[in-house]
């Protein structure tokens, strides 16, 4: 006998059961929770640890309407009544019924929905689950912070942090306790714009309201900064290619930087995961990795090979050619690994390339991230259209190429100025 109460919804059917299709030598059966996605068309049951027996749960959940419950089997019926209640009250929070979503939800704790480092840990979980490590490593930096500042300055642990606890002034505190610490603007954006994202992932999931939402118009206003973007120009590239090299690490350091200047400011994760198989007579194609999963449309970016990216290709390339073209990561290894050995690689190029900068007069915070400013930046000033230049970052669209080159042209435009009046 399968006896069940169902409480139908659009997406989804749910209800408490007896599996009856093997007893327990107790001579009882396993009460479970039974759910049925009606657009997958699949069911799920699962376990109540409760065993009754067929009278059992028929007295306690079949006919217990007829009946008038008392202690014991009155307390089961209230426990299984709850567990009916909350799963479908999850399930409805979904607009389209999904069993992972509704696992999640299902078997967290009642507080965990407005628990701030609960969804900290599982937007970061999921971003490891899906080797984003990177982004990762950013939600990790920022509830740390938030952390910091919610024990030392607000007396409360971070298990104790809720949604609710954060408004307006709460951040505002959190701002100038950031600036006292001696941090940037940039960096308090950074980590109010994650925790923003959080809190629209919570609202999004029904799990608090949107009246407690503390950004935005007459609330908190999270620190618009201009990016310096730092770019070697014409002369400086120029020193910096002749500069004489003091070791092997040098010089390795130096062909990189400029491998990824020369390949259109090509971040160095997308130079670490080159492979030999995208490489195509006098080119290759790759996509950026920063980019692939937050567009629909794939967009391939080719390169073309010159005299000296083929030289460090030839220096520092893997003579086995059926992997990646550089010994920076190893193609069996898992995300997490690549991407500390990306980040260790990135550290390597960028504490040589200051070494070389300090010893040419050049700015002393040199590093990998000048490299894609200063293709940018040297091939408007050499007459390349913006749209070709949007094209060769892989921008999504030229406004953001625009807002890309904000304060990048007074050398240009006092150039300019200097040679108006030659006829």
């Amino acid at each position: 006998m399968n006896n069940s109460t169902k409480v139908k919804k659009d997406n989804f059917l749910i209800s408490i059961k007896l599996d009856n299709r093997r007893k327990k030598q107790s001579g009882k059966y396993p009460v479970k929770l039974r759910v049925y996605g009606k657009i997958s068309q699949k069911e799920k049951w699962y376990a109540l640890d409760l065993d009754l027996t067929e009278k059992e749960f028929d007295t306690i959940w079949i006919n217990s309407e007829n009946k008038t419950l008392r202690g014991k089997n009155k307390e089961i019926r209230l426990h299984l009544q709850a567990i009916e209640t909350r799963a479908n009250e999850e399930a409805k929070q979904l607009t389209v019924f999904d069993f992972e979503r509704f696992e999640t939800r299902l078997f967290r704790k009642s507080s965990d929905k407005n628990n701030l480092k609960y969804y900290f840990d599982t937007i970061i979980a999921d971003k490891i689950k899906n080797n984003k490590i990177g982004t990762a490593e950013s939600y990790k930096y920022t509830i740390n912070s938030l952390k910091e500042f919610s024990e030392t300055k607000k007396n409360c642990k971070l298990e104790k942090l809720t949604f609710d606890l954060i408004n307006a002034n709460w951040l505002k505190e959190y701002e100038n306790f950031m600036l006292a610490k001696g941090k940037s603007y940039t960096t308090i954006a950074i980590y109010t714009r994650t925790l923003r994202v959080v809190f629209n992932n919570a609202i999004e999931n029904n799990d608090i309201s949107n009246d407690i939402y503390p950004f935005g118009k007459n609330k908190y206003k999270i620190p618009r900064t201009r990016k310096v973007k730092k770019a070697l120009n014409s002369a400086q590239l120029k020193t910096l290619f002749a500069a004489e090299v003091k070791s092997e690490n040098e010089a390795k350091a130096k062909a990189f930087w400029f491998f990824s200047y020369a390949c259109n400011g090509m971040n160095l994760k997308d130079v670490a995961l080159l492979k030999y198989s995208d490489i195509d007579g006098d080119k290759f194609s790759y996509y950026r990795a920063k980019t692939f999963d937050k567009t629909a449309e794939k967009t391939t970016i080719t390169i073309y090979l010159t005299e000296f990216t083929n030289k460090v290709i030839e220096d520092y390339g893997i003579e086995n050619k059926s992997g990646y073209v550089f010994d920076i990561i190893n193609i069996n290894e898992d995300s997490v690994t690549q991407y500390k050995k990306i980040k260790n690689f990135t550290r390597f190029i960028n504490d040589h390339i200051k070494r070389i900068a300090k010893a040419n007069d050049l700015p002393a915070d040199l590093s990998t991230y000048w490299a894609r400013h200063s293709f940018a930046t040297n091939s408007l000033r050499k007459g390349a259209s913006m749209e070709f230049i949007s094209e060769a970052l892989n921008h999504s669209d030229l406004n953001v190429t625009k807002i890309y080159f904000a304060g990048f042209e007074d050398e240009a435009k006092k150039d300019f100025a200097n040679t108006v009046m030659d006829f």
